[in-house]
């Protein structure tokens, strides 16, 4: 009877030694447990306003690009239909503008076409004017020679007739003669005045070319101003557009857009809220990038580093791993997490660390407890089952 107490006392004992010490991991393998977790993106508006539709709810898959919500943009419409009477008033100044200053051209052409010939016309009447008083004077010289011989004939004459010399017809023959050349002479002085006269009238035509050049100024200054006006105008359309790109782009950002594809797991506002700029509306998770949280002792940490081989095993099937990687470790140790029992095991520290999945997308979904195994070095024990 001893005996057989004995053997199933060593039959025991070896059957909680295979069941405690043989399920030890290999020492190549670092076991942790933790759950399934996804980086999450809230999806606010840029712009604050009155939320109209949501379209999406919690589970829902989405694309990047898909519309999440839209807002009201009653008031970015107004903005934008003021820009663009803006930017049309600033465009109609430009154009009112540039058509005066093409008049304004034309005028200057003219008046510089003006100037030449006003230069070219006054020197010429100059140059008549100065013959033709040439002339007169020479005509007046003439006449008084011819009337000196008159006067000459005239006074002999009186003198012969007088003494009897001379025929009383003679002398009054010799007078009208010298009364005509006087009238003769008279009327080449008068010749000669007349030709002054415009003389003086061709050279104050001289000063036409400087008249015409002041107005042709005149209408520089105009086109210069014009000029500005256009700049102006210009700098307006600028602003005006800029408004109004603002405007439209307000617009498109009242259009909430997921930023990737992805699932829908919180749905945090509803229509007819005003949301402030920035407000969550929904949280997106891409369930491809998932990854098990979980944490090392910080006495086994030394023998993990980013990149190396992992594999994360779901309850759904706890036999099959999916492959994963160490994607991060935390740089600093903290105490045990989890809710522990024992007063040995809160003092104890572990570091936190990421197996990032590699597959598993639809099976494996953020908030489901899992376990984890990283390879530390050599392969793994056995293939891609469960080490323990």
């Amino acid at each position: 009877m001893a005996i057989a107490v004995l053997a199933l006392i060593a039959i025991g004992a070896f059957l909680v030694w295979r069941g405690v010490f043989s399920r030890r991991p290999p020492e190549n393998v670092i076991s942790l447990s933790g759950r399934i977790e996804g980086d999450g993106s809230a999806v606010a508006p840029k712009l604050g306003g009155r939320l109209v539709e949501v379209r999406v709810r919690e589970g829902d898959a989405v694309k990047g690009g898909d519309v999440i919500a839209v807002l009201d943009d009653e008031q970015v419409r107004a903005r934008e239909e003021q820009a663009k009477a803006a930017l049309a008033q600033a465009e109609a100044r430009t154009r009112a503008a540039q058509e005066q200053i093409a008049v304004l051209r034309a005028q200057l052409r003219q008046n510089e076409l003006q100037v030449n010939q006003a230069k070219v016309d006054a020197r010429g009447a100059v140059r008549q004017a100065e013959a033709q008083l040439a002339a007169a004077q020479s005509q007046l010289a003439q006449q008084k020679a011819a009337y000196d011989i008159a006067a000459f004939d005239r006074d002999a004459y009186i003198k012969l007739a007088e003494t009897g010399a001379a025929s009383e017809r003679q002398s009054k023959q010799a007078i009208s003669a010298a009364n005509q050349q006087a009238a003769a002479v008279a009327a080449a002085q008068k010749q000669v005045e007349a030709a002054e006269g415009a003389l003086v009238s061709a050279r104050a035509m001289l000063a036409n070319p400087d008249i015409r050049a002041a107005e042709a100024a005149a209408v520089q200054k105009q086109i210069s101003q014009q000029n500005a006006e256009v700049a102006s105008a210009n700098a307006q359309i600028a602003q005006q557009r800029a408004a109004l790109n603002e405007a439209q782009a307000n617009r498109k950002d009242l259009i909430v857009r997921a930023p990737f594809n992805g699932t829908i797991v919180t749905r945090a506002a509803e229509p007819g809220e005003v949301l402030m700029a920035g407000t969550t509306i929904v949280t997106l998770v891409d369930l491809s990038r998932v990854y098990l949280r979980g944490f090392v002792p910080e006495g086994q940490i030394g023998l993990v580093k980013a990149g190396q081989t992992a594999r994360v095993f779901l309850d759904s099937n706890p036999n099959t791993g999916i492959d994963a990687y160490v994607s991060r470790i935390d740089p600093q140790a903290t105490f045990t997490p989890e809710n522990t029992y024992f007063r040995d095991d809160r003092v104890k520290q572990v570091v936190g660390v990421k197996l990032q999945l590699k597959d598993g997308t639809g099976y494996a979904k953020p908030g489901m407890p899992a376990d984890g195994e990283i390879l530390v070095s050599g392969t793994w024990p056995k293939g891609n089952q469960r080490s323990l």
